[in-house]
């Protein structure tokens, strides 16, 4: 039974007891009790302040005139329209733009937190969800462009031992998305359902992996491409399952459109196998390298941005580790797809080589550090000292905070704190490689104002 907690005294408690009268059974042993959905201001929503909103007027969108025109058409008192229409002008001043039936209901049970919690309505919220029902036409028309007319998968999704890094870093994604989505579902969590396939679908599968697949299939052998485009069509078959029950009717279209693996023949995506947790995807090494090669992609990027680099940057990765070294160097092709549109040269340096100098750095981990060549992209290096400075402070407080946890974590005789402490600790060499890679860069700033 799913239900506001309005009404529990008013329903659900009477059709308790109705049905123990008449049938001497309970009609359900549990319910769900959702917030209720207040306006914008916080109000209930009632009849009699003109504030109620219709659902077909956000799945289609109306313009401030009709919702004027509505006021005027219902039974709202006289007295009360010039107040709600006050209130609309407010709230939507240029109407309700259409925001579509599946990004109305992945609004509201993202909304839907486990206590309860009443839902202050907002518009720019459900229309970003609209962007991201989009994104995921645009990523499946992508994948479809990609892999032709005449694509046939295989018959099954178990992998060939050829994926290439990139490839067993999302099918791990899409393993643990899979395995989180079943138990947030169980544990009625719908709110973090809804987060778990966003991040997946949005972050992971359409900002990553498709990007660093156009190089691989563009650039790579037929069997690289093959691949590629075995784990394009695996990744995103199962994101629509995935999301489908928020978004039945965009998935339903998109999934119908997806060529099907031989021998099945299901006919909807409603009555297809909802996808499940598969032991032989799990591959957290995979996960760990390729986790490097983002970091020193997002390094990168960051340091471009933060120094205005428009035409050729020059930017080394300097490895802390011979591992690191091997899975840089194996990976500088997926670097440079996901390090922007800015023309960059990138370097790799041996492990434990002097580092550049004339640099900014961008600590990636205890594994690796990114540099940017801004000798000449600097007015006043005493400036560029102090900022690297302010950031020597934050890794110590960080440094300190981490040494308070695990200080707190010592004290709790539980198997279930090894986790906990085990990431404290990767926290811990994290923040110390990043400390020393910034109070060099500050040495070497302030050898250049010199």
């Amino acid at each position: 039974m799913e239900t506001g907690w309005d009404i529990i005294p008013f329903w659900v408690s009477r059709m308790i007891m109705f049905s123990l009268k008449l049938t001497g059974k309970v009609p359900f042993t549990e319910v769900f009790c959702h917030g209720l959905i207040r306006d914008s201001e916080g109000r209930k929503m009632s009849k009699s302040l003109g504030n109620v909103i219709d659902p077909i007027d956000i799945i289609d969108g109306i313009s401030l005139d009709g919702l004027h025109q509505k006021l005027l058409h219902g039974n709202l008192a006289q007295s009360k329209v010039k107040n709600a229409e006050k209130y609309q002008k407010k709230a939507f001043p240029r109407g309700i733009p259409e925001v579509g039936a599946d990004a109305l209901r992945f609004s509201l049970i993202n909304y839907t937190q486990s206590s309860g919690s009443d839902i202050n309505f907002d518009i720019k919220t459900m229309h970003g969800y609209r962007k991201l029902c989009n994104k995921i036409y645009q990523a499946t028309k992508y994948v479809l462009g990609k892999l032709g007319n005449d694509f046939v998968p295989r018959e099954s999704s178990a992998l060939t031992g050829k994926e290439s890094l990139p490839e067993r870093w999302i099918l791990t994604n899409m393993n643990t998305a899979a395995k989180q989505m079943n138990q947030a579902l169980e544990e009625r969590e719908f709110a973090r359902s809804t987060q778990i396939s966003h991040r997946y679908l949005y972050d992971e599968l359409f900002d990553i992996y498709i990007e660093n697949s156009k190089s691989i299939i563009s650039d790579g052998t037929p069997e690289e491409a093959r691949s590629a485009m075995d784990t394009l069509y695996t990744t995103i078959e199962s994101g629509l399952r995935l999301v489908s029950p928020f978004m039945p009717f965009l998935t339903e279209e998109l999934w119908q459109r997806l060529p099907r693996r031989p021998g099945d023949n299901t006919s909807s995506i409603t009555i297809a196998e909802y996808p499940e947790y598969e032991s032989s995807f799990h591959d957290p090494r995979s996960e760990v390298a390729y986790e490097l090669v983002l970091g020193c992609s997002k390094g990168i990027r960051s340091l471009l941005a933060d120094y205005a680099v428009k035409d050729k940057g020059v930017a080394y990765i300097a490895p802390l580790n011979q591992m690191s070294h091997d899975t840089v160097s194996a990976q500088l092709s997926a670097i440079e797809s996901l390090s922007g549109k800015t023309p960059v040269k990138i370097s790799i340096l041996k492990a434990g080589e002097i580092n550049p100098t004339d640099c900014a750095v961008f600590p990636v981990s205890a594994d690796a550090n990114v540099y940017l060549e801004v000798k000449d992209r600097i007015q006043d290096a005493a400036k560029e000292a102090e900022k690297v400075k302010a950031k020597v402070d934050e890794a110590r407080r960080e440094q300190v905070n981490i040494d308070a946890t695990k200080a707190e974590l010592s004290k709790v005789q539980d198997k279930d704190v090894t986790d906990a402490m085990q990431s404290a600790e990767s926290r811990k060499r994290d923040v110390e490689a990043r400390l020393r890679a910034l109070q060099e860069t500050v040495t070497m700033f302030e050898k250049m104002k010199v």
